[in-house]
């Protein structure tokens, strides 16, 4: 597995603020079972090399800071958000149920093939909002989708598949579908009133424009509304 992310520069500057010398990183590194010399830490510094996530991991520790601020980004990716909490790949693995070789592949091929359950244990380990949760394993186009098919059809048929995906009680699920049906309704019924009475365009692309906001942000309405993110215990 390739390196995860690092910033020479991050890690130097954490360890300046907390005054710690090389050598005192290494010893701390130590403790948590890392062991190397302090041109190591150099070395990392001046991006010479690059720690492993294991050796990541450690300095932080050592540097009391967190993963993604020697990362210097705000993780998106599943190994990202992995690497963040401290997880290696082999014990997300085992906390979510599945087998290490399956979830390698699908961290490295952007691909998740995760059962519902094991998406809500990922969900609960890498402490993942619904929508957040979707983005990254690649499914918040389908739920996309699939609500717009729902506002704009019959959305009682939509109901169960909605509630698999975002891991919802079906109930939250329907009521929410059934509110957000009937405000794409009154869009349309203001949209053709305003037609027959031969408004002016202005105001009839008003209202488009109106309803295009509206279903730009219909995903995160919907998991507002449906309460999504109930998760079992492990």
């Amino acid at each position: 597995m390739s390196h995860p992310p690092f910033s020479p520069a991050q890690a130097r500057a954490a360890r300046l603020r907390i005054g710690l010398t090389p050598e005192q990183v290494v010893a701390a590194m130590a403790q948590l079972g890392v062991h190397h010399l302090a041109q190591t830490v150099i070395s990392w510094e001046t991006g010479v090399a690059a720690p492993s996530e294991t050796e990541l991991f450690a300095l932080a520790d050592a540097l009391w800071c967190s993963v993604p601020e020697l990362m210097a980004l705000q993780p998106r990716s599943l190994r990202e958000h992995r690497l963040a909490r401290h997880f290696t790949a082999e014990r997300l693995a085992q906390r979510i149920g599945m087998d290490v070789h399956t979830y390698a592949r699908a961290e490295n091929d952007h691909d998740w093939s995760g059962t519902d359950r094991q998406t809500l244990f990922l969900a609960d380990a890498l402490g993942l909002e619904p929508g957040e949760l979707l983005r990254v394993i690649g499914r918040a186009g389908e739920l996309d989708g699939i609500l717009r098919q729902a506002v704009e059809g019959r959305w009682k048929q939509h109901t169960a598949t909605l509630a698999r995906l975002v891991g919802a009680p079906e109930r939250r699920v329907a009521q929410a579908l059934r509110t957000l049906h009937q405000e794409y309704g009154r869009f349309n019924e203001r949209y053709m009133g305003h037609l027959v009475a031969r408004s002016d365009h202005a105001r009839l692309k008003e209202i488009a424009t109106e309803r295009a906001d509206w279903l730009h942000a219909l995903p995160d309405r919907f998991l507002h509304l449906a309460d999504a993110g109930t998760r079992p215990s492990p």
